[in-house]
């Protein structure tokens, strides 16, 4: 708190100094979404206790010369269903200063940052799926000479607001990291390669974290032992990006030493991660390949922690984000323990004035991506795999594991027929290993077939109405679905829209429900006002490989936002 209090004063003395040097900006953003929940026993959708729930925010962010400051409130009246609960509450928990240089930058306070990839360490935030893992600490940038840059950090990470006994909301932090990050472009470097068309860079990066000892016991035979789980653990990487048109490159490895955590077993096990990634790109084609390779590599501040709980790195996902309702019914989420995957993404433009092209050309997105489980082997004999207080396993690097977790074969073909009809037409060829990917044992794996047409037509000037027609056919998990969407917007302020997503083929026939759900919004400037009321099917959301489970709700939503 005194901290916060410090660095707040800091901002307003910063501010009201650049107002009377005529100087310095000022800008900022903020959203508040509130909902309320009906009972509604068909979908199961559970009522709440406050009957209305409310998820806010508002940055600030004060700028004069080298020097910025800012702060962000959050205020959740209680926690909306599907985030956190342990975020119920109010306060700021994000506040920093900062002070740039053309070649060095510090910031004290809260931040945001990634090393390469984010194998080793990325803090960021998405408000949509919930996560927020801000450090909050000291962040240092120098760049000596043009081409050499390096950055280094030492916080503690976000996890929650908890209330003190004045009852105002405090921010919840756990284990020490700490991390130092280098890149090496010798393009810039040297004169004999500034003008070369082969673009190179190097980057190395160290993080380690630090948690004070917490007992664990390992009983064998009747006997209990006391593990000797280490305070300090240590991960690092080296990554080469090489750039030559139509060419690009990239690959990352990253190395763990023994990390026991709760989302590992406690195991001692080594961890490791592979991501590569080849491009090529000319007028009209373009391709994709990418691979990745992942051995017990959760990284965590604090050893206890599960879920999407305090991570320290980002496991970057390879599969495609689909956009569409019933293509992202089933989003694959990265398994930090061990998951081995390839994915490729091909996009052609036919030229246009041809036989397939038409007048405006045919675009074609082709996509596949399938994720494995990795091999495990035992270590012995007379020692069961993943056996807490050991190695737990070993697993050769190439060798795939017995499971498939996920494929996703995709084909999507988008084409404008004339100045006033397009559409874009897309089908999917799902496998989805729910057992694993929701946690649930029970589980089959689903196989599904989804078709997609969604088509604009210009009405009249300024006017447009979208349709979007889906299907999803399955016969495991909840069957069959239909849907219908359409939206009508007179630009740029107005939107209406109905979508009703029908279950038409649920095994269980009393649960073959609508999913109904009615919009409506105002757009002016940089200020957007929405309103919808309809059924929430319940589902899990995923960006990037990091998920939150959605619950079923029947109710009204409101949403403002906006910039200034």
């Amino acid at each position: 708190m005194k901290q916060f209090l410090l660095l707040f004063f800091t901002l307003v003395i910063m501010t009201f100094y650049g107002f009377s040097q005529n100087e310095g900006t000022v800008r900022g953003n903020f959203q508040t979404t509130l909902q309320t929940y009906t009972e509604d026993t068909l979908i199961g959708a559970q009522n709440t206790p406050e009957k209305l729930l409310l998820n806010s925010y508002a940055n600030i962010l004060y700028s004069n010369n080298n020097f910025s400051a800012g702060l962000r409130y959050e205020g959740y009246f209680n926690t909306l269903q599907g985030y956190d609960s342990k975020n119920d509450g109010f306060g700021f928990p994000y506040r920093f200063v900062q002070y740039n240089t053309d070649n060095f930058d510090i910031t004290v306070g809260n931040f945001y940052e990634q090393f390469g990839s984010g194998l080793v360490f990325r803090s960021f935030e998405d408000k949509y799926i919930g996560y927020d893992n801000a450090m909050d600490g000291l962040r240092v940038k120098f760049s000596p000479v043009q081409g050499v840059y390096l950055t280094s950090v030492i916080g503690r990470q976000r996890y929650s607001f908890l209330k003190n006994d004045d009852g105002i909301s405090q921010v919840s932090y756990s284990g020490l990291v700490r991390g130092i990050n280098l890149e090496f472009s010798p393009n810039d470097v040297f004169k004999v390669l500034e003008d070369k068309k082969t673009r190179v860079l190097l980057g190395y990066s160290f993080v380690s974290k630090y948690q004070k000892e917490q007992n664990q016991y390992l009983t064998l035979n009747d006997t209990t032992y006391l593990l000797d789980i280490p305070e300090n653990v240590t991960s690092m990487s080296g990554r080469l990006n090489i750039n030559r048109y139509p060419f690009a490159f990239s690959t990352e490895y990253a190395y763990k030493f023994n990390d026991p955590l709760a989302e590992n077993g406690y195991i001692y096990k080594p961890g490791n991660a592979l991501f590569m990634n080849l491009s090529f790109s000319k007028k009209g084609f373009g391709i994709i390949l990418t691979a990745k390779r992942i051995d017990n590599f959760s990284f965590r501040s604090d050893r206890t922690a599960t879920l999407s709980d305090l991570n320290i790195n980002y496991i970057p996902d390879l599969t495609r984000n689909h956009i569409y309702a019933f293509s992202a019914f089933y989003p694959y989420a990265s398994q930090n323990n061990g998951e081995m995957g390839l994915a490729t993404e091909i996009n052609y433009k036919i030229k246009k004035e041809s036989f397939l092209g038409g007048k405006y050309g045919t675009g074609i997105r082709f996509n596949y991506s399938i994720m494995n489980s990795i091999q495990h082997k035992q270590i012995a004999d007379d020692i069961p795999l993943f056996q807490k207080g050991t190695d737990g396993y070993t697993s050769d690097f190439f060798a795939l594991g017995d499971e498939l977790y996920y494929q996703d074969i995709t084909v999507e073909i988008n084409k404008k027929v004339s100045k006033k009809f397009k559409f874009n037409f897309l089908y999917q060829n799902l496998t989805f290993d729910f057992a694993t990917l929701r946690g649930e044992p029970e589980m089959k794996t689903v196989y599904a077939n989804i078709f997609v047409l969604d088509f604009t037509i210009s009405l009249k000037k300024k006017h447009a109405l979208r349709i979007e027609l889906e299907e999803l056919l399955s016969e495991q998990d909840m069957g069959s679905w239909a849907m219908a969407s359409a939206e009508y917007t007179i630009s740029p302020h107005w939107f209406f829209s109905a979508t009703d997503q029908y279950n038409y083929e649920n095994p269980k026939p009393e649960y073959q429900a609508h999913y109904y759900n009615f919009a409506f919004g105002y757009k002016i400037n940089a200020t957007r006002v929405q309103f919808s009321y309809g059924r929430q099917r319940a589902g899990v959301v995923c960006i990037g490989g990091v998920c939150r489970s959605m619950p079923a709700t029947n109710g009204f939503m409101f949403t403002l936002t906006s910039s200034f």
